[in-house]
Parts: structure tokens; sequence; C-alpha cells
């Protein structure tokens, strides 16, 4: 074969511009540079003690065979009971499904809802994934640009403003990646009564809803009954519990013909997740792992508070505290040389100093970047003062 043809909605895709710059930080390392990346959305903090017991339990028992496409019974009643405890929402067994990490669960979604030429909402700056997911599904992604006046948050009337009929969807997502913005009850409140007498669902992406600094967590699907009957809640351990590579996401849905259709196509295409996975995904879900989400959620804040104050010193970089995630969406609009062209900076910054930081072009804004502080605060100190010399160097 010598012309080779291939399908356009694979060509379409673009690699994740955060594994990018993860794999040119891991390259520059080894070949022997001291690289501090802060460009992986990932926990440094290995997975608590306790879930792993289960995982290890789990496997000396023999439980390694298939099991039901959805989830084991005994999981998706702890995610039943986790969203009444801690939500306040009430949801049958067979309106939850459990996928490979909450990017499958948001796969499943598009792909059981999108026809082609069909619009999705997806307020900007936004996690990389979703456009990508919604072209691939034949969708168009609508961008409504936020502002840091309005801390990064989509306003009623600019939701109103991009509804169209053939308006699908609209991607939420609160704690955010990459801005850490919270919306408060009152503002979710706000955009439901937009959202009243439409046909517009809600995917509420709240993988970070337990890493929330000195604000209250409302789920978007606990506001009404409206709410909850058009909400798609996507969830997941990666963030929260420390198990980004145990691959658990789950998804919550009051229309249980559309999860028995994502279940069907998930049948087709990776059935259940990992049963190792599911066995030790019950014990973090009862809560036996909560005093090690607490430790690691001071840690973060403790982070986030010295990270927030050593960037805002530094002449012409600013950031607003983040409210929950473990990122910090820093401004260099008014940087001379790289303002407005967040890629050059980042990479000249890692060539020069060798700090790995994400531009916020590929979360769909310029002139910011994205800094994780999900490492030591030896790392933050020393990536800090880095970043400070390289400035420096343009003023």
């Amino acid at each position: 074969m010598k012309n080779h043809t291939y399908a356009k909605r694979v060509e379409l895709l673009q690699e994740s511009t955060t594994i990018a710059i993860s794999t040119l930080a891991q390259e520059l390392k080894a070949q022997g540079q001291d690289v501090l990346s802060f460009s992986a959305g990932e926990p440094d903090f290995d997975t608590p003690e306790v879930i792993k017991d289960e995982a290890i339990r789990a496997l000396k028992s023999g439980f390694t065979k298939y099991t039901a496409v959805a989830g084991i019974v005994e999981l998706r009643e702890a995610i039943q009971n986790k969203f009444l405890r801690e939500n306040g929402l009430a949801y049958e067994k067979n309106e939850i499904l459990v996928s490979n990490g909450a990017k499958h669960s948001l796969f499943n979604v598009f792909q059981a809802l999108i026809d082609s030429g069909d619009e999705v909402i997806i307020p900007s700056p936004y996690w990389v994934t979703y456009p990508e997911l919604v072209t691939f599904s034949g969708g168009k992604p609508v961008f409504v640009e936020t502002t840091q006046e309005s801390n990064f948050k989509i306003t009623p009337k600019q939701l109103q403003q991009a509804i169209t009929p053939k308006t699908k969807i609209f991607v939420l997502n609160t704690p955010s990646n990459p801005t850490g913005m919270v919306y408060t009850k009152e503002e979710l409140e706000a955009l439901a009564e937009v959202l009243k007498d439409t046909n517009v669902w809600v995917v509420s992406d709240e993988m970070y809803e337990k890493l929330i600094y000195g604000v209250k967590f409302t789920s978007a699907a606990a506001i009404s009954q409206d709410m909850c009957e058009r909400t798609i809640t996507i969830n997941g351990l990666s963030k929260s519990v420390a198990m980004t590579g145990w691959r658990m996401g789950y998804l919550a849905c009051k229309d249980k013909k559309l999860v028995k259709l994502m279940d069907n196509l998930q049948s087709q295409c990776t059935s259940n997740i990992n049963s190792i996975t599911q066995k030790a995904s019950i014990i973090a879900l009862k809560g036996e792992a909560d005093n090690d989400i607490e430790e690691m959620r001071v840690a973060f804040e403790e982070r986030m508070r010295f990270a927030c104050d050593a960037i805002n010193n530094i002449q012409n970089l600013s950031v607003i505290a983040p409210q929950g995630a473990f990122y910090l969406f820093v401004n260099i609009s008014a940087l001379p040389q790289y303002g407005a062209d967040s890629m050059s900076f980042c990479q000249a910054l890692l060539k020069e100093q060798c700090v790995a930081l994400v531009p916020g072009c590929a979360f769909g804004m310029e002139g910011f970047v994205r800094l994780s502080f999900a490492c030591s605060l030896e790392q933050l100190e020393e990536g800090v003062s880095r970043i400070a010399k390289f400035v420096k160097t343009l003023l």
C-alpha cells in the first residue's frame, strides 16, 4: 500500500498540550538537565494505604474476572451513597456508569448525545479535552470567553446569548481546570434559571470537588429538580484520592435510557474497568480515606498560598488565588515580549530556566499560563525563583 488514508475524525484530534509539554520536560530530564515540571495535573501523593490494602486483598482473593460493564453492584451502591451523603442527590444503581477515568465518562456522554452539527457551549478557559471530544463526536464547540474580572466564570447573560436551536450541551467545570474557580450555589441557580424551558443538557465535571479552599462546593444537579433531570455529573477518584493510574471515573444521570445507551457503547469498547480498581474504589467512596484526603487538601492549600504570594511579587505577573483544584492560572499579559504568546513564553522558560508550565492557549485563553502546585514546597520555591529570574531578563 502506497497511498494510506485515515479516518478524518481521528486526524482532527490534537495531542493534549499538557502531555506534550510534560513529554518535552521528560526528554530534557533524560538528557541530564535539572527540569522542574509544573505541567502535569497529577497529585504528588501516593494512593492511601487503606485503598492499596483493599486492592491487595481483592487480588489475593482471585477477584480478577470480568464484571458487569457498568461496575459491580457494591461499587455502584457506594457511589449512590456518596452522592446522597455528600451532595444530597438520590440516584438509582441503573443511573450510574463506571468507566476508565472521567475522560472515558465524557467520551461516552458526547458519543451518546451529539449528532453532526450539534453545538456544545464550553466556557473558556477550558480543560483541553472538552473541545477535542466534541469535535470527534461530530459536534461544534461554541466557546464563551470569560474574564479574570468575572473570576473566569460564565455569566447567565453570556449563557443566554450562546444558546441557539442547535445547542445540545452546556459544559460546566467546577472546581475548574485550569483556573481553580468554584461556582457558588447562587451562581449555579442563576445559570439554572437560564436553562429552564430549554432542551440543553448540562455536563458537570466535578473531579476536584474535594480539593477546595475556603469555599463551599455545590453540585450542579442539586440546584433544582429541573437541573437534576438535565445534568450528567462526571466525577472520579484520580485527583482527590491520588488514584490517577487506577483509572476510575463515573457518571450519574436521571435518564436511564441514556445511561443504558452509554453502557451498550462501553460494552463494545472497553467493557468493565479493572476489577481490582473497583474493589479498592469502594473503600475511598465509603470515606475510609477521608483523613488522607484532608491531609492532601491542607498541603495543597499551603502550597497554593505560598505560590500565589510568590507569583504576585514578580513584576508584571499576577494570579487570582484559586478556590479549588491544584493549579494557578497566571496572568502574563503585561510581559512585553510574550504577553500575547503563551506558547513562546513556555518554550523559552523551559529552554532557559528548565521550568515547565502549560501555555494558556491550550485552554483557549491567551495571556496566561498554568502552573500546577501538585509538588513539594521546595520545588515550588525553586521554580518560582527561576520564573522570577526569567521574567527579570524580559524587563
